[in-house]
């Protein structure tokens, strides 16, 4: 702060080497791009999954159960302009950086093959910041030195979230992460949990694990169960 006001706090977008093995903390920092103009405009879309089964032959509305909550996205726009400077690279330099966080690298080859990860930052706006992938990217061309050389862009840049570990899970205990949330009715038990999910009764014990379950003959109804998705089962 200096003479009484408050530094102008420009937006960054990090971009990260994806992490070793299973997890889910973003690697080093590869670049950092800062935005010159803030954002005039942010759109971040959340949505939630639910299952409506209908009751047949009944005046009373069928039950509505809660699947779980999608990942949330993140669209922006980044405004480069370096025409005080023509011949600066900056601008096209800038846009490749973009486009190569739809592009493996090659760190990650060949055991998890993946493209950076990211995150947005934008002083204390907190909701805006979680770990993403850049989805699409597309960058509009409007000014150029006469070399050729662009010295103006608009690029229009899509994140989707990298679901992160569930609160309460230890990342060392082997627990899986949550892709879906099930409410525990009377009657339930993990094995038919298990294979109603995925085909397969004996995969109780991974359910078991990730909740913290030690008596799988004591459930509540009404307890909210995390179930793994089904690729992660076997893995």
């Amino acid at each position: 702060m200096a003479g009484g006001r408050t530094s102008h706090v420009k937006a960054t977008l990090s971009v990260h080497e994806p992490p070793a093995g299973d997890s889910t903390t973003p690697g080093g920092v590869i670049k950092k791009i800062p935005f010159q103009f803030n954002p005039a405009q942010l759109e971040i879309t959340r949505s939630a999954q639910w299952r409506y089964t209908p009751t047949v032959a009944s005046r009373v509305a069928g039950k509505a159960e809660f699947l779980g909550s999608d990942q949330q996205s993140l669209d922006l726009e980044m405004f480069l302009d370096s025409s005080d400077k023509p011949g600066d690279s900056k601008v096209r330099k800038a846009v490749e950086t973009l486009f190569s966080c739809l592009r493996v690298t090659p760190s990650s080859l060949p055991d998890r093959p993946s493209p950076p990860w990211v995150i947005f930052e934008w002083g204390k706006f907190d909701t805006v910041r979680f770990v993403a992938y850049v989805q699409q990217v597309s960058a509009s061309y409007t000014l150029f030195d006469a070399t050729g050389e662009p010295i103006r862009a608009t690029c229009r840049v899509s994140l989707a979230e990298i679901p992160q570990l569930t609160a309460g899970q230890n990342p060392t205990s082997g627990a899986l992460s949550a892709r879906r949330v099930h409410r525990l009715v009377a009657g339930d038990t993990l094995a038919s949990l298990a294979w109603r999910e995925y085909g397969d009764a004996t995969a109780w014990r991974v359910i078991a694990e990730a909740n913290g379950i030690d008596d799988p003959m004591r459930l509540r109804p009404g307890r909210e169960l995390l179930l793994p998705a089904a690729d992660e089962i076997h893995a």
